[in-house]
């Protein structure tokens, strides 16, 4: 077979798919893994699972940053907060079963500070 070929990580049904929606996100979640891997593994783990629970790590935006329109379709954009304490941000929006990295910040995004 060559050079091998990694296993990715099977979702259960009820498990969501997590994609990005853009080149920044795919960026952005690339320096996460290299500098808090532990906790974004975390966020995975609760995006696959639990996307729209309403925690303090994890929620909507509000205001003008609640909505984000994909294709022609609005959908509600969330913020997860891979550490407390960190000012990592994900955002993200949930269609059906997948949940799209729309923005992956490495630090606090200026639009809410």
């Amino acid at each position: 077979m060559g050079k091998e070929s990694k296993v990715e990580r099977p979702t259960k049904k009820s498990e969501y798919e997590i994609r990005f929606a853009s080149a920044q996100a795919k960026k952005g979640w690339t320096d996460l893994s290299a500098t808090i891997r532990n906790s974004l593994v975390d966020s995975w783990d609760f995006l696959t699972r639990t996307p729209q629970l309403e925690t303090p790590f994890n929620y909507q935006l509000k205001g003008e940053l609640g909505l984000v329109t994909r294709n022609g379709s609005s959908h509600d954009r969330w913020q997860h907060k891979p550490t407390l304490k960190g000012t990592a941000r994900l955002w993200f929006y949930v269609e059906g079963q997948v949940v799209y990295l729309e923005q992956v910040h490495t630090s606090h995004p200026n639009e809410t500070k």
